[in-house]
């Protein structure tokens, strides 16, 4: 079975979010600050979660700067620290449970499990979403995130958009593989239409069996129906129709005699049993006729 497109979209998108939510998390790019009094026009400063830059065109990029504003001990900061953690957690394990049940290397893939790695994906989509769209609403509040007074200015920095493009890349990827979830409804359904029921069905209370007694029938209708016009088995041959045509004439059957006397050699008187009888007399011995 080919893998469902919307399973490959989920699976395309989910990684590009995380990837880009790893990146906004622990740039140091929230936000850019410059403008500063005394300072040099090409100075600016850019505010992280975790770390603040400075950087000059005439010198390289130095991290680790001092924090004297107090901006890393702002409440949305920290929320915003524990919000993208939790997002980039929830994305990892929605992709573990994706893994397992898109199983492009099986015939089958496990509908459900690809379901819930979607729902997953799409709250770890909006937890990094929150704490990007909370930063940016609240950007130029210096009582919320601190930071000196004008001139100067204060600047989106490429973390928040990244954060942005990370969690819609989520929200989409998490959508697409949640619609899993159809296909393994649809299988529930017609298996609970097929499936026997676990008991024999019960007689309603309205159901009542009533034994009703025969009816008698006419004369007639019970001659025929106890087949009483049909002939009985000793008259079976009686009531057969007479064969069709005429018999085939015989032979006689043709006489044979025997000229032989059979019963002669049984008799004791007779002298020579071996010999045939002739009607006539031989020597001295008398004949049969004679006896």
């Amino acid at each position: 079975m080919r893998t469902p497109v919307v399973m490959t979209l989920g699976m395309v998108l989910a990684p590009c979010g995380l990837l880009l939510n790893l990146t906004a998390t622990l740039a140091p790019g929230w936000r850019l600050v410059k403008g500063f009094l005394n300072q040099p026009v090409d100075l600016e400063l850019y505010q992280g979660l975790w770390d603040i830059c400075r950087e000059q065109t005439s010198r390289e990029r130095q991290c680790g700067q001092p924090d004297v504003w107090g901006y890393f001990e702002a409440e949305l900061v920290l929320a915003a620290r524990g919000l993208m953690v939790t997002s980039l957690a929830a994305t990892a394990l929605g992709l573990l449970l994706a893994s397992l049940g898109v199983r492009c290397w099986q015939e089958r893939p496990r509908f459900a499990l690809a379901g819930l790695s979607g729902v997953v994906l799409f709250a770890a989509g909006l937890l990094s979403l929150i704490p990007v769209s909370w930063y940016n609403h609240f950007l130029e509040d210096r009582t919320v995130l601190p930071a000196d007074a004008s001139p100067v200015t204060v600047h989106v920095s490429y973390s928040l958009v990244l954060g942005y493009l990370g969690s819609c890349l989520l929200l989409l990827g998490g959508f697409s593989l949640a619609l899993s979830f159809a296909p393994w409804c649809e299988e529930r359904c017609r298996g609970c239409r097929k499936a026997p029921p676990g008991s024999p069905r019960r007689g309603s209370i309205s159901t009542v069996h009533v034994d009703w007694p025969e009816p008698a029938l006419a004369p007639a209708i019970k001659y025929y129906s106890d087949g009483q016009h049909l002939p009985r088995p000793a008259d079976l041959g009686a009531a057969r129709k007479p064969r069709v045509g005429f018999p085939m004439p015989r032979p006689r059957p043709s006489a044979y005699t025997n000229p032989v006397d059979v019963l002669r050699g049984e008799r004791a008187d007779t002298p020579d049993a071996s010999l045939p009888s002739t009607g006539c007399c031989q020597g001295s011995l008398p004949c049969d006729s004679d006896l």
